[in-house]
C-alpha cells in the first residue's frame, strides 16, 4: 500500500491552512498521525559567514517558528514552497549572501554548512503530520477520527451539532473552521475527536451529526500518536 504525508499542525504556529482545505478535495483517507520534533537549522554555503546574510529563505511556517531569530539577523525573509528545497536553491544558485532555515538532515544531503542550530522561537516546536492512504486504519483501542461538516448558517445548528458528540461522551481533541470558497462568513468545521468509527457510540455520535448538517466528510480512523 501506498502512503502519503502532510503536516497539519505546529505546536508554535497552529494549524497549516493548506492542508486543511486539501482535505476537503482529497479522495485519500487519514490512516495515521505522526508527532515529530522540529529543531530549524540555518543553512549556507560552505565559507559563507552568518554577518553576510542578507536574505534567508524558508517555507513560510518555518520563517514563522524562526521569528525571533530572524528579527536579530534583520535581514529579507523570503518565502518558498519547501525547507529542503530552499537549500537546494542557494547551492544551485550558489548564492553567498543567503541562507536558508531547514533540517540538519538537508545540510548533509546537499553538503551544505549549518551556521546555527536551534533557531526555532521554543525548543518545544513539533508537527503534527497526517497519514494517507486508500483506507483508514482498524481499531487499536486508543483511536482518532477526523471528518468535516458543514452546517445551515442559522442559529444554534453548530452547538446542535456538536452536543450529538457530547451526548455520547466523545472526547473532542480540535476544531477548527475554514472558509467555504464563494460563501463569505460561512464555513466548514474539521473536527478531531477520540474513537474509531466502528465504534458503536462513535457510529451513533455520527449519525446524530449528520442529522444535523448538510455534509459530513470522514476523513478516517487511525492510531492516536504518543502525544497526541
Amino acid at each position: 500500500m501506498e502512503y502519503g504525508i502532510a503536516p497539519i499542525e505546529n505546536s508554535l504556529e497552529g494549524s497549516i491552512n493548506q492542508t486543511y482545505d486539501l482535505l476537503l478535495y482529497s479522495q485519500l483517507k487519514v490512516c495515521h498521525e505522526v508527532i515529530v520534533k522540529i529543531t530549524h537549522c540555518l543553512i549556507a554555503n560552505c565559507g559563507v559567514r552568518l554577518d553576510s546574510i542578507k536574505a534567508v529563505y524558508s517555507h513560510p511556517q518555518a520563517l514563522a517558528q524562526c521569528r525571533d531569530f530572524l528579527d536579530r539577523l534583520n535581514g529579507e525573509n523570503i518565502p518558498t514552497y519547501d525547507t529542503a528545497g530552499s537549500v537546494k536553491m542557494i547551492k544551485g544558485k550558489n548564492l553567498t549572501d543567503s541562507a536558508a532555515i531547514a533540517s540538519e538532515r538537508a545540510a548533509q544531503i546537499y553538503h551544505m554548512e549549518i551556521l546555527a542550530r536551534g533557531i526555532e522561537n521554543n525548543p518545544q516546536n513539533f508537527t503534527r503530520f497526517l497519514v494517507l492512504s486508500k483506507q483508514d486504519s482498524p481499531p487499536t483501542g486508543s483511536d482518532k477520527t477526523s471528518l468535516i461538516f458543514s452546517t445551515k448558517h442559522v442559529p444554534g445548528t453548530l452547538l446542535k451539532a456538536l452536543e450529538g458528540l457530547a451526548a455520547q461522551g466523545i472526547n473532542l481533541t480540535k476544531i477548527e473552521s475554514r472558509p467555504i470558497v464563494g460563501k463569505p462568513w460561512e464555513y466548514n468545521f474539521y473536527l478531531d475527536f477520540e474513537g474509531h468509527r466502528t465504534e458503536g457510540r462513535v457510529q451513533q455520535a455520527l449519525e446524530n451529526l449528520t442529522q444535523n448538517s448538510i455534509f459530513v466528510n470522514l476523513l478516517g480512523s487511525y492510531p492516536k500518536a504518543r502525544g497526541g
